[in-house]
Protein backbone atom coordinates (compact mmCIF):
# COMPACT_ATOMS: atom_id res chain seq x y z
CA UNK A 1 0.00 0.00 0.00
CA UNK A 2 1.21 3.32 -1.25
CA UNK A 3 1.74 5.64 1.87
CA UNK A 4 1.09 9.39 1.97
CA UNK A 5 3.78 11.88 2.53
CA UNK A 6 2.54 13.46 5.60
CA UNK A 7 2.17 10.03 7.32
CA UNK A 8 5.67 8.58 6.07
CA UNK A 9 6.44 12.21 7.87
CA UNK A 10 4.54 11.05 10.93
CA UNK A 11 5.83 7.52 11.59
CA UNK A 12 9.68 8.69 10.59
CA UNK A 13 9.36 10.55 13.62
CA UNK A 14 7.18 8.27 15.81
CA UNK A 15 10.48 6.29 17.32
CA UNK A 16 12.81 9.19 17.73
CA UNK A 17 13.15 12.24 20.03
CA UNK A 18 15.09 14.95 18.67
CA UNK A 19 15.83 18.72 19.45
CA UNK A 20 13.03 20.86 17.51
CA UNK A 21 15.75 22.72 15.26
CA UNK A 22 16.88 19.10 14.51
CA UNK A 23 13.64 18.15 13.19
CA UNK A 24 13.20 21.21 11.40
CA UNK A 25 15.84 20.76 9.29
CA UNK A 26 15.25 16.47 8.72
CA UNK A 27 11.62 18.05 7.80
CA UNK A 28 13.22 20.50 4.92
CA UNK A 29 15.55 17.90 3.68
CA UNK A 30 13.03 15.16 3.42
CA UNK A 31 10.94 17.42 1.94
CA UNK A 32 13.08 18.74 -0.56
CA UNK A 33 13.81 15.15 -1.44
CA UNK A 34 10.00 14.50 -1.95
CA UNK A 35 9.80 17.19 -4.69
CA UNK A 36 12.59 16.35 -6.15
CA UNK A 37 10.91 12.51 -6.97
CA UNK A 38 8.06 13.70 -7.70
CA UNK A 39 9.17 16.16 -10.07
CA UNK A 40 11.37 13.74 -11.61
CA UNK A 41 8.49 11.97 -11.88
CA UNK A 42 5.84 14.08 -13.34
CA UNK A 43 4.64 13.84 -16.89
CA UNK A 44 5.56 17.16 -18.00
CA UNK A 45 3.31 16.59 -21.37
CA UNK A 46 0.14 15.72 -20.16
CA UNK A 47 -1.76 19.18 -18.50
CA UNK A 48 -3.72 22.23 -19.28
CA UNK A 49 -3.65 25.51 -20.53
CA UNK A 50 -4.22 28.10 -18.47
CA UNK A 51 -4.52 32.53 -18.62
CA UNK A 52 -1.70 33.69 -17.03
CA UNK A 53 -1.36 37.36 -16.82
CA UNK A 54 2.47 37.77 -16.41
CA UNK A 55 2.84 36.19 -19.89
CA UNK A 56 3.94 35.83 -22.51
CA UNK A 57 8.17 34.78 -21.43
CA UNK A 58 9.11 37.92 -23.36
CA UNK A 59 8.11 41.26 -25.31
CA UNK A 60 8.31 39.71 -29.24
CA UNK A 61 8.78 44.34 -30.16
CA UNK A 62 12.19 43.68 -28.34
CA UNK A 63 13.33 40.75 -29.96
CA UNK A 64 13.97 42.35 -33.20
CA UNK A 65 15.49 39.04 -35.53
CA UNK A 66 11.65 37.55 -35.70
CA UNK A 67 11.49 36.16 -38.99
CA UNK A 68 8.23 38.07 -40.35
CA UNK A 69 6.45 34.51 -40.55
CA UNK A 70 6.05 34.53 -36.79
CA UNK A 71 5.33 38.01 -36.14
CA UNK A 72 1.97 37.88 -35.64
CA UNK A 73 1.10 40.76 -33.23
CA UNK A 74 3.65 42.86 -35.92
CA UNK A 75 1.79 41.69 -38.99
CA UNK A 76 -1.68 43.15 -37.91
CA UNK A 77 -3.08 40.31 -35.51
CA UNK A 78 -5.35 42.24 -32.78
CA UNK A 79 -6.11 39.72 -30.58
CA UNK A 80 -3.12 39.30 -27.39
CA UNK A 81 -4.51 36.59 -25.83
CA UNK A 82 -2.41 33.70 -27.69
CA UNK A 83 0.58 35.26 -25.90
CA UNK A 84 -0.93 34.89 -22.46
CA UNK A 85 -1.11 31.06 -21.72
CA UNK A 86 1.05 29.32 -19.47
CA UNK A 87 0.80 25.04 -20.19
CA UNK A 88 -0.02 23.84 -16.04
CA UNK A 89 1.54 19.65 -16.15
CA UNK A 90 -1.40 18.12 -14.40
CA UNK A 91 1.06 16.28 -11.41
CA UNK A 92 3.32 19.64 -10.81
CA UNK A 93 5.12 23.04 -11.46
CA UNK A 94 7.46 24.20 -14.17
CA UNK A 95 10.35 26.16 -12.69
CA UNK A 96 9.86 29.20 -14.85
CA UNK A 97 12.36 29.82 -17.34
CA UNK A 98 15.86 31.64 -16.54
CA UNK A 99 17.68 32.74 -19.56
CA UNK A 100 20.83 33.73 -17.51
CA UNK A 101 20.92 30.64 -16.03
CA UNK A 102 20.39 28.82 -19.20
CA UNK A 103 23.18 31.00 -20.63
CA UNK A 104 25.61 30.33 -17.94
CA UNK A 105 24.87 26.35 -17.95
CA UNK A 106 25.58 26.43 -21.98
CA UNK A 107 29.19 28.68 -21.10
CA UNK A 108 31.38 27.78 -24.16
CA UNK A 109 29.01 25.48 -25.14
CA UNK A 110 26.29 25.16 -28.75
CA UNK A 111 23.61 23.74 -29.21
CA UNK A 112 22.22 23.05 -32.50
CA UNK A 113 18.67 22.76 -33.72
CA UNK A 114 18.33 20.47 -36.88
CA UNK A 115 15.29 20.23 -38.99
CA UNK A 116 12.65 21.99 -40.99
CA UNK A 117 11.24 25.32 -40.59
CA UNK A 118 9.26 24.02 -37.14
CA UNK A 119 13.01 23.57 -35.42
CA UNK A 120 13.20 26.94 -36.74
CA UNK A 121 10.45 28.53 -35.04
CA UNK A 122 11.70 26.97 -31.80
CA UNK A 123 15.10 28.07 -32.37
CA UNK A 124 14.12 31.61 -33.07
CA UNK A 125 11.73 31.22 -30.18
CA UNK A 126 14.46 29.89 -27.32
CA UNK A 127 16.72 32.72 -29.22
CA UNK A 128 14.38 35.83 -28.04
CA UNK A 129 13.92 34.17 -24.82
CA UNK A 130 17.72 34.67 -23.87
CA UNK A 131 18.10 37.99 -24.86
CA UNK A 132 15.25 39.05 -23.20
CA UNK A 133 16.69 37.54 -20.04
CA UNK A 134 20.20 39.83 -21.00
CA UNK A 135 19.17 42.62 -23.25
CA UNK A 136 22.79 44.22 -22.93
CA UNK A 137 24.51 41.22 -23.93
CA UNK A 138 26.42 41.20 -27.31
CA UNK A 139 25.00 38.79 -29.61
CA UNK A 140 26.18 37.67 -33.28
CA UNK A 141 23.47 36.51 -35.91
CA UNK A 142 25.30 34.78 -39.03
CA UNK A 143 24.16 32.37 -42.08
CA UNK A 144 26.40 30.29 -44.01
CA UNK A 145 24.32 27.76 -46.81
CA UNK A 146 21.64 26.01 -44.47
CA UNK A 147 23.06 26.94 -40.99
CA UNK A 148 21.95 29.74 -38.94
CA UNK A 149 24.31 30.71 -35.70
CA UNK A 150 22.87 32.74 -33.48
CA UNK A 151 25.72 33.67 -30.76
CA UNK A 152 26.00 34.88 -27.33
CA UNK A 153 29.44 36.50 -27.65
CA UNK A 154 29.57 37.41 -23.73
CA UNK A 155 28.81 33.70 -22.78
CA UNK A 156 30.33 31.97 -25.75
CA UNK A 157 27.05 30.16 -26.37
CA UNK A 158 25.72 29.38 -29.62
CA UNK A 159 22.37 28.29 -30.43
CA UNK A 160 22.36 27.25 -34.25
CA UNK A 161 20.39 25.92 -37.02
CA UNK A 162 20.36 23.02 -39.86
CA UNK A 163 18.04 23.54 -42.06
CA UNK A 164 17.77 19.75 -42.99
CA UNK A 165 13.77 18.63 -43.49
CA UNK A 166 14.21 15.02 -44.02
CA UNK A 167 17.24 14.74 -41.65
CA UNK A 168 18.15 11.93 -44.41
CA UNK A 169 19.96 13.04 -47.55
CA UNK A 170 19.19 14.90 -50.96
CA UNK A 171 21.82 14.01 -53.46
CA UNK A 172 21.39 16.11 -56.97
CA UNK A 173 22.07 12.25 -59.63
CA UNK A 174 21.80 12.43 -63.59
CA UNK A 175 18.64 10.71 -63.00
CA UNK A 176 17.58 13.63 -61.23
CA UNK A 177 17.56 14.54 -57.33
CA UNK A 178 17.30 11.68 -54.68
CA UNK A 179 15.83 11.00 -51.54
CA UNK A 180 18.30 8.42 -50.05
CA UNK A 181 16.46 7.15 -46.96
CA UNK A 182 19.76 5.26 -45.84
CA UNK A 183 22.07 8.31 -46.40
CA UNK A 184 23.26 10.73 -43.66
CA UNK A 185 25.97 12.23 -44.68
CA UNK A 186 24.23 15.59 -42.96
CA UNK A 187 25.34 14.22 -39.37
CA UNK A 188 28.97 15.97 -40.59
CA UNK A 189 27.84 19.02 -39.14
CA UNK A 190 26.27 17.74 -36.21
CA UNK A 191 29.18 15.55 -34.39
CA UNK A 192 30.70 18.41 -32.14
CA UNK A 193 27.70 19.55 -30.05
CA UNK A 194 26.95 19.81 -26.72
CA UNK A 195 23.21 19.54 -27.19
CA UNK A 196 21.02 18.51 -30.54
CA UNK A 197 17.03 18.74 -31.00
CA UNK A 198 15.97 16.89 -34.04
CA UNK A 199 12.86 17.41 -35.84
CA UNK A 200 11.12 16.06 -39.08
CA UNK A 201 7.64 14.98 -40.13
CA UNK A 202 5.93 18.27 -42.28
CA UNK A 203 7.61 17.88 -45.46
CA UNK A 204 7.24 14.04 -45.69
CA UNK A 205 3.80 14.71 -47.62
CA UNK A 206 4.70 17.45 -49.76
CA UNK A 207 4.17 16.64 -53.15
CA UNK A 208 3.95 18.92 -56.85
CA UNK A 209 6.27 21.86 -57.13
CA UNK A 210 6.80 21.82 -53.16
CA UNK A 211 8.64 18.40 -53.02
CA UNK A 212 12.17 19.15 -53.39
CA UNK A 213 13.13 15.43 -54.66
CA UNK A 214 12.42 12.93 -57.66
CA UNK A 215 12.81 9.67 -56.64
CA UNK A 216 13.13 7.86 -53.40
CA UNK A 217 16.28 6.27 -52.65
CA UNK A 218 16.64 2.44 -50.50
CA UNK A 219 19.82 0.41 -50.35
CA UNK A 220 20.17 0.37 -54.60
CA UNK A 221 16.47 0.01 -55.07
CA UNK A 222 15.34 3.57 -56.71
CA UNK A 223 11.30 4.72 -57.02
CA UNK A 224 8.91 7.31 -58.32
CA UNK A 225 7.76 7.05 -54.95
CA UNK A 226 6.77 5.06 -52.21
CA UNK A 227 4.35 4.71 -49.06
CA UNK A 228 4.88 7.98 -47.13
CA UNK A 229 4.80 6.94 -43.43
CA UNK A 230 6.98 3.86 -44.48
CA UNK A 231 9.40 6.23 -45.73
CA UNK A 232 9.21 8.55 -42.77
CA UNK A 233 9.92 5.59 -40.48
CA UNK A 234 12.71 4.14 -42.83
CA UNK A 235 14.29 7.90 -42.49
CA UNK A 236 13.76 7.75 -39.10
CA UNK A 237 15.94 3.73 -38.59
CA UNK A 238 18.83 6.20 -40.44
CA UNK A 239 18.81 8.53 -37.84
CA UNK A 240 18.66 6.35 -35.06
CA UNK A 241 21.43 4.32 -36.09
CA UNK A 242 23.36 7.68 -36.90
CA UNK A 243 22.71 8.50 -33.05
CA UNK A 244 23.99 5.61 -31.87
CA UNK A 245 27.17 4.89 -33.50
CA UNK A 246 28.01 8.76 -33.14
CA UNK A 247 26.47 10.30 -30.04
CA UNK A 248 29.21 10.14 -27.40
CA UNK A 249 26.27 10.83 -24.22
CA UNK A 250 28.79 12.19 -21.95
CA UNK A 251 29.18 15.03 -24.34
CA UNK A 252 25.85 15.62 -25.80
CA UNK A 253 22.36 15.55 -25.22
CA UNK A 254 19.97 14.43 -27.96
CA UNK A 255 16.18 15.68 -27.86
CA UNK A 256 13.86 15.21 -30.45
CA UNK A 257 10.88 17.95 -30.73
CA UNK A 258 8.14 15.92 -31.28
CA UNK A 259 5.45 15.94 -34.27
CA UNK A 260 4.21 19.46 -34.22
CA UNK A 261 0.31 19.39 -34.99
CA UNK A 262 -1.38 21.31 -37.95
CA UNK A 263 -5.29 22.87 -37.46
CA UNK A 264 -6.81 23.00 -41.09
CA UNK A 265 -10.13 20.92 -39.93
CA UNK A 266 -12.00 21.82 -37.29
CA UNK A 267 -14.14 18.43 -37.05
CA UNK A 268 -10.98 17.49 -35.11
CA UNK A 269 -12.12 19.66 -31.91
CA UNK A 270 -15.30 19.27 -32.51
CA UNK A 271 -16.03 22.50 -34.33
CA UNK A 272 -17.32 20.97 -38.05
CA UNK A 273 -18.03 24.74 -38.97
CA UNK A 274 -14.10 25.74 -38.64
CA UNK A 275 -12.19 25.23 -41.88
CA UNK A 276 -8.83 26.28 -40.58
CA UNK A 277 -7.68 27.89 -37.59
CA UNK A 278 -8.06 31.44 -38.62
CA UNK A 279 -10.27 33.22 -36.26
CA UNK A 280 -9.42 30.74 -33.14
CA UNK A 281 -8.80 33.17 -30.31
CA UNK A 282 -8.91 30.49 -27.25
CA UNK A 283 -7.11 26.83 -26.67
CA UNK A 284 -9.30 23.79 -26.33
CA UNK A 285 -10.60 23.64 -22.19
CA UNK A 286 -9.35 20.39 -20.81
CA UNK A 287 -6.04 17.87 -21.43
CA UNK A 288 -7.90 15.85 -24.41
CA UNK A 289 -7.77 16.58 -27.88
CA UNK A 290 -11.04 15.22 -29.62
CA UNK A 291 -9.09 14.44 -32.88
CA UNK A 292 -6.75 12.14 -31.19
CA UNK A 293 -2.99 12.16 -31.95
CA UNK A 294 -1.23 12.57 -35.78
CA UNK A 295 -0.14 8.72 -36.60
CA UNK A 296 3.21 9.99 -37.26
CA UNK A 297 3.19 10.06 -33.59
CA UNK A 298 3.77 6.52 -33.12
CA UNK A 299 5.90 5.61 -36.36
CA UNK A 300 8.43 8.02 -34.19
CA UNK A 301 7.69 6.78 -30.42
CA UNK A 302 8.60 3.24 -32.17
CA UNK A 303 11.68 4.62 -33.96
CA UNK A 304 12.78 6.46 -30.83
CA UNK A 305 12.50 3.01 -28.54
CA UNK A 306 14.93 0.78 -30.45
CA UNK A 307 18.25 3.82 -30.05
CA UNK A 308 20.32 2.28 -27.23
CA UNK A 309 21.65 6.02 -26.63
CA UNK A 310 19.79 8.40 -24.50
CA UNK A 311 17.42 10.61 -26.39
CA UNK A 312 14.55 12.31 -24.76
CA UNK A 313 11.42 13.02 -26.74
CA UNK A 314 10.01 16.54 -26.19
CA UNK A 315 6.53 15.29 -26.90
CA UNK A 316 5.18 18.34 -27.56
CA UNK A 317 1.83 17.42 -29.39
CA UNK A 318 -0.62 16.72 -27.66
CA UNK A 319 0.22 20.26 -25.36
CA UNK A 320 -0.16 21.98 -28.97
CA UNK A 321 -2.84 20.67 -30.59
CA UNK A 322 -4.66 22.08 -27.88
CA UNK A 323 -3.70 25.47 -29.24
CA UNK A 324 -5.58 25.76 -32.33
CA UNK A 325 -5.10 29.59 -31.25
CA UNK A 326 -1.49 29.60 -32.03
CA UNK A 327 -0.98 29.39 -35.32
CA UNK A 328 -0.38 32.81 -37.90
CA UNK A 329 -3.39 32.01 -39.95
CA UNK A 330 -3.94 35.14 -41.77
CA UNK A 331 -1.00 37.38 -39.84
CA UNK A 332 2.26 35.34 -41.13
CA UNK A 333 4.45 35.73 -43.96
CA UNK A 334 1.62 35.89 -46.97
CA UNK A 335 -0.95 37.97 -45.19
CA UNK A 336 -4.53 37.55 -45.94
CA UNK A 337 -3.68 36.20 -49.06
CA UNK A 338 -2.77 32.86 -47.49
CA UNK A 339 -3.59 30.58 -44.04
CA UNK A 340 -0.93 29.22 -42.11
CA UNK A 341 -2.24 26.98 -39.87
CA UNK A 342 1.33 24.77 -39.45
CA UNK A 343 3.45 27.24 -38.37
CA UNK A 344 3.48 29.14 -34.30
CA UNK A 345 3.34 32.76 -33.61
CA UNK A 346 6.07 34.39 -31.74
CA UNK A 347 5.98 34.93 -28.82
CA UNK A 348 3.47 31.92 -28.24
CA UNK A 349 3.50 27.54 -28.38
CA UNK A 350 6.88 26.93 -28.85
CA UNK A 351 8.39 29.28 -26.14
CA UNK A 352 6.31 26.39 -24.00
CA UNK A 353 8.29 24.08 -25.85
CA UNK A 354 11.89 25.39 -24.91
CA UNK A 355 10.38 26.21 -21.00
CA UNK A 356 9.82 22.28 -20.78
CA UNK A 357 13.13 21.69 -22.55
CA UNK A 358 15.01 23.85 -19.76
CA UNK A 359 12.88 21.88 -17.21
CA UNK A 360 14.52 18.78 -18.66
CA UNK A 361 17.99 20.01 -18.71
CA UNK A 362 17.64 21.06 -15.21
Amino acid sequence: MKMSFSVYISSSFASFSLPPHKVVVVLLLLLLHHNANAASECDLFTGRWELDKSYPLYDPAACPFIEREFTCQKNGRPDLDYTKYRWQPLGCNLLRFDGQDFLERFRGKSIMFVGDSLSRNQWQSLTCMLHFAVPDAEYDLTRQGDVSTFTFTDYGVKVMLDRNVYLVDIVREKVGRVLKLDSIEGGKLWKDMDMLIFNTWHWWNRRGPSQPWDYIQVGTQITKDMDRMLAFQTALTTWAGWVDLNIDPAKTRVFFQGISPSHYNGSLWNEPSAKSCVREKQPLLGSKYPGGLPPAVGVLKSALVKITKPVKLLDITLLSLLRKDGHPSIYGLTGPTGIDCSHWCLAGVPDTWNHILYNLIL
